[in-house]
């Protein structure tokens, strides 16, 4: 298995398990029939777990992102010490993210970011660049 490969597999866990704080928030404040049910009123969520709901929908959504050009550089070959080094550096990004995000670390969530969005462009220029070199 690729370094990418592995680091894909270890952001979706992480992106997999991000709901269960939040979720346990939600039946600790609004017991276990209105957080499971359509209560029309709920009673809001503690200030971090909306904002670690908020981390969990961008990291679903940066994701598809990610295990895309992880896939499509694993298929075509366009593997290399950059792409591994940047699959490693995202997945810790994510990490970062999820934490300052969670917890309102000011700029934390903003850098951390950017940091995993230059990760992804950084694979998807060796799939580009390798591509057009082929």
């Amino acid at each position: 298995m690729t370094i990418e490969l592995k680091y894909l597999a270890w952001v979706s866990v992480l992106t997999a398990l991000i709901w269960i704080p939040y979720i346990v928030n939600s039946v600790t404040v609004r017991g276990l029939t209105d957080a499971l049910g359509y209560t029309p009123h709920l009673k809001p969520l503690a200030p971090w777990a909306t904002r670690m709901r908020a981390a969990h929908y961008n990291a679903v959504e940066n994701l598809v992102v990610f295990a895309t050009l992880v896939l499509v550089a694993h298929s075509s070959g366009a593997n290399s010490a950059l792409t591994a080094f940047a699959a490693m550096a995202y997945f810790w990004a994510r990490v970062v993210h999820l934490i300052g995000y969670t917890f309102a670390f000011p700029w934390v969530r903003t850098i951390s970011f950017l940091a995993g969005f230059l990760c992804q462009m950084a694979i998807a220029g060796q799939i580009l660049l390798g591509a057009t070199a082929r």
